[in-house]
């Protein structure tokens, strides 16, 4: 099957969401470690508007896009964990999910249970295995044990709402942060044990009031640039920040000597993809994603739903911070 009709997602310059274009680009057979892969599902991320905008540069012109799912229509020479006919899913290296169908590396591919689905899966791989590397791998060096306070940035967002059920599965008190009243009742709904408001209330002080003056043993800060100094008064001494996003703007050099008055504090730039460097770590970090959702454990709320040419609008809308939850593209 050569040269089939596939419209796709590119950018050909930095810029805003005008730069998103709609074109037809030809999908051939897959190479060797490849996969032809026929989208049911797209995700959205704030990485996309990082790629668009020239914050994460890349070679241009380029197709955009890092999470979905669908069903592998060819495999190419050496990949034996996919076949054709198989439901897949992935986050992965290079961007290209914005398309009908694409050629891509097999190594982040993963095989999906049928006990989720399309939608489910293109809504919670790259959010779901950033979850799953936080509060699984990017720990305090005191350890989390159930009970323990931990502080949640953008916490209706895509990734917070999973956040907060996943920490309640693990029995972590999640405390999070949200943009408005409506938000944070979101957020609480789906399983933080407390929500701030960050435009009504000081989050540092009610930080410390509900953890008795300690401080938390690890904030996640995906919101980077307006939240950065507040995120370290919140930790308790030893306490780890997580920074793992730029959702405001990247933060600003600063000195490592300030976190040593602040508690021998630890910092971290986390970001998923060192995570899955290879195809054993991905498919490990993956299964323990598919079993809180086949259990119910973890559901990630579907906001809003795009068509592939409403594009535009996705980033217009997950940039404005007027959404909650995932935002689904579907071809």
């Amino acid at each position: 099957m050569n040269a089939m009709h596939n419209p796709t997602v590119v950018i050909h310059q930095p810029g805003g969401p005008e730069a998103l274009l709609l074109e037809d680009r030809p999908v051939d057979e897959p190479g060797p470690g490849q996969i032809r892969i026929r989208h049911h599902a797209i995700g959205v991320n704030f990485i996309d508007c990082y790629h668009r905008s020239g914050l994460y540069p890349l070679a241009l012109p380029h197709a955009l896009g890092m999470e979905g799912a669908g069903v592998v229509e060819a495999v190419g020479e050496g990949v034996t964990h996919l076949q054709a006919g198989d439901r897949a899913a992935y986050a992965s290296q290079p961007p290209g999910a914005y398309a009908a169908a694409r050629l891509m590396p097999a190594q982040n591919v993963c095989r999906l249970p049928d006990a989720v689905d399309f939608e489910t899966a293109a809504a919670a791989m790259l959010k779901g295995l950033t979850v799953q590397y936080l509060l699984r791998k990017t720990l305090p060096v005191q350890g989390l044990q159930a009970g323990d306070f931990i502080l949640w940035h953008a916490a209706a967002g895509g990734v917070g709402l999973l956040a907060c059920q996943w920490a309640k599965h693990l029995g972590y008190r999640l405390i999070g942060t949200a943009g408005s009243d409506a938000k944070c009742a979101l957020a609480l709904q789906h399983g933080a044990a407390h929500a701030i408001n960050y435009r009504s209330e000081n989050f540092v002080e009610r930080v410390r009031d509900l953890t008795g003056g300690r401080g938390v043993k690890v904030v996640y800060d995906s919101v980077g640039k307006d939240s950065f100094e507040g995120s370290l008064d919140c930790l308790a001494p030893f306490g780890l920040l997580a920074s793992f996003g730029n959702a405001s703007g990247p933060v600003a050099p600063f000195s490592p000597g300030i976190l040593g008055p602040k508690g021998s504090l630890y910092l971290t730039r986390a970001t998923l993809f060192t995570h899955l460097a290879s195809r054993e770590a991905t498919q490990a970090m993956a299964d323990e994603l598919f079993a809180v959702l086949a259990s119910g454990a973890v559901k990630p709320h579907v906001d809003r739903r795009y068509a592939l040419a409403d594009v535009a609008q996705a980033h217009r809308d997950l940039e404005s911070r007027n959404t909650t939850g995932s935002l689904l593209l579907l071809p």
